[in-house]
């Protein structure tokens, strides 16, 4: 890697990234974690959180494909296992980074330099319309962040 790559060469398996993020947030305050799965592998962990006496669901996803993506682009020689150990990489790192990123956040909250809705915001989730706050502004065109249209 020509970059500094956080976890790109992780050997700690997803799952127990998965158990660590699960275990900082749990003794944050949140309840009802779940995880959505497509094809047998984890795509999100979803969990609720009470925020300022109010519960609000949040996704944390992993982006798996197109973390796999750049480190395909890195591979020289590929071997004819090289696809599937780098699909298995891709997944390992995606959730080591997450998981060192909601320990970082947990840290921040705990020492009053952020608050929870302010480090997971993006992340807030609507289960009806399945999209995080994130996802629904970026569909807008992010028309939310600019205010009213100057006539």
């Amino acid at each position: 890697m020509d970059i500094n790559l956080k976890n790109y060469t992780s050997t700690v398996p997803a799952v127990t990234s998965m158990g660590r993020i699960e275990q900082c947030l749990v003794k944050s305050g949140a309840t009802d974690i779940s995880k959505k799965y497509e094809d047998g592998i984890c795509k999100a962990i979803t969990f609720r959180m009470m925020v300022q006496g109010q519960p609000l669901f949040f996704q944390l996803p992993a982006k798996i494909e197109p973390c796999f993506n750049v480190l395909w682009k890195e591979i020289k020689r590929p071997r004819p296992d090289s696809k599937q150990k780098t699909r298995e990489q891709a997944e390992r790192t995606a959730w080591k980074i997450i998981s060192d990123w909601v320990e970082i956040q947990m840290s921040m909250i705990m020492l009053e330099q952020a608050d929870a809705l302010e480090v997971f915001l993006p992340y807030a989730y609507n289960p009806a319309t399945e999209k995080t706050f994130y996802n629904s502004l970026k569909e807008g065109g992010f028309k939310a962040l600019l205010g009213p249209a100057k006539q």
